[in-house]
């Protein structure tokens, strides 16, 4: 099996038209064409991971973190980055990342830290816009069937817990064939009349390519009549941080006592308690402040995240309790989800989770 079609999963799950500007998520090292030999999964691509991925036979290292984050204008053993791309580039080990990619779907990243909490009734806590789109096409009536199955196959037609989701008008549509055409009714030169349904449903702007590319294959038309409308309302799935309720509800301690024994961290830190139950959580791993607004105005009683400021603990005004439990320790649980995901499509198939502590820091006890 060549990288390629490990990475046709990933890219299904989290794709990489959801990664942040800044980021750099996708294929850093090595080459898709490949043959894979296994996997690796991990949170960061270290010196150590590598070596890991050389003694168990895995070319092929899969990263939440990248480990190229900025461009690197020299590849000397200087640094811990050139000279984990070197030993990687060295050896043929191909190195992908997977990252603010899957940081904003609902079954990523943050998903799997609510889940540890046991948060019920996720949703995303700040959709992203931009991300849904509408597909209005036009078809002979005898083909709508077909030409649905395969729009639907692709991935249009999903609205929450519903798929095959589409709406279906009737009328008529008229076209004159011109010298050069090919009809798949109706003659050169002669205005055609044909039954057609209007088929329109909506689907995930990520998916677009492949989506019209199926609706063009199962279509009999010669030239396809179709919209791509832009939506304002969100995809409910793709978006920043999470927002759950726990179930039952628990007080402030016993919160911060559970988060500190789910996530093994050395320390927690926080803004003042207010003392009131907590019931509504929000959560985002990793680097999670600029999420603190949307965490206020959903009447969120906790923020869990990591990587705060000073300052930014006074954004809490009283109104909710912001905790750091550490960056490493709210994305740990990204290794498994990540093994699991390929081990579910290739159970046959050597999917390692790396067996190296990537977390660089350490607390004085």
């Amino acid at each position: 099996m060549q990288i390629v079609e490990i990475l046709k999963v990933l890219e299904e799950l989290a794709p990489p038209v959801l990664q942040e500007g800044y980021d750099n998520a996708g294929l850093i090292t090595g080459n898709a064409a490949w043959e894979c030999t296994g996997v690796l999964c991990t949170l960061d691509s270290t010196e150590d991971v590598i070596s890991e991925a050389i003694r168990k036979n895995c070319n092929l290292v899969v990263s939440h973190h990248p480990i190229v984050f900025s461009g690197l204008k020299k590849i000397t053993p200087s640094g811990y980055v050139q000279r984990t791309v070197i030993q990687a580039i060295k050896h043929d080990i191909a190195i992908y990342a997977i990252h603010t990619n899957l940081d904003n779907k609902l079954d990523g990243v943050n998903d799997r830290i609510a889940e540890q909490i046991g948060l019920v009734k996720r949703r995303v806590l700040d959709p992203r816009p931009g991300t849904l789109k509408k597909l209005v096409c036009f078809v002979p009536v005898d083909f709508a069937s077909k030409v649905r199955d395969a729009i639907f196959t692709a991935g249009a037609g999903g609205i929450g817990h519903y798929d095959e989701c589409s709406f279906n008008t009737s009328g008529v549509g008229t076209f004159r064939p011109l010298e050069g055409a090919n009809p798949f009714t109706g003659t050169t030169g002669k205005r055609q009349e044909e039954p057609e349904l209007k088929l329109e449903m909506v689907y995930p702007a990520a998916f677009e390519k492949r989506i019209v590319a199926a609706m063009r294959t199962a279509h009999p038309y010669e030239e396809v009549a179709f919209d791509l409308l832009p939506l304002a309302n969100p995809h409910p799935g793709i978006g920043a941080g999470i927002v759950g309720e726990l179930s039952p509800g628990m007080g402030e301690q016993e919160f911060l006592a559970t988060l500190k024994e789910t996530f093994q961290t050395g320390v927690i830190r926080h803004s003042p308690l207010t003392g009131r139950p907590v019931q509504r959580v929000a959560v985002c791993g990793g680097a999670g402040s600029f999420l603190i607004p949307k965490a206020l105005a959903g009447g969120v009683d906790f923020f869990v995240t990591a990587d705060l400021k000073y300052h930014e603990f006074f954004d809490a005004e009283d109104r909710m309790v912001i905790a750091d439990i550490g960056h490493f320790e709210s994305e740990q649980y990204t290794t498994a989800l990540l093994q699991e995901v390929l081990v579910r499509k290739f159970p046959t198939f050597a999917v390692l989770k790396t067996e190296v502590n990537t977390n660089p820091v350490r607390y004085f006890k």
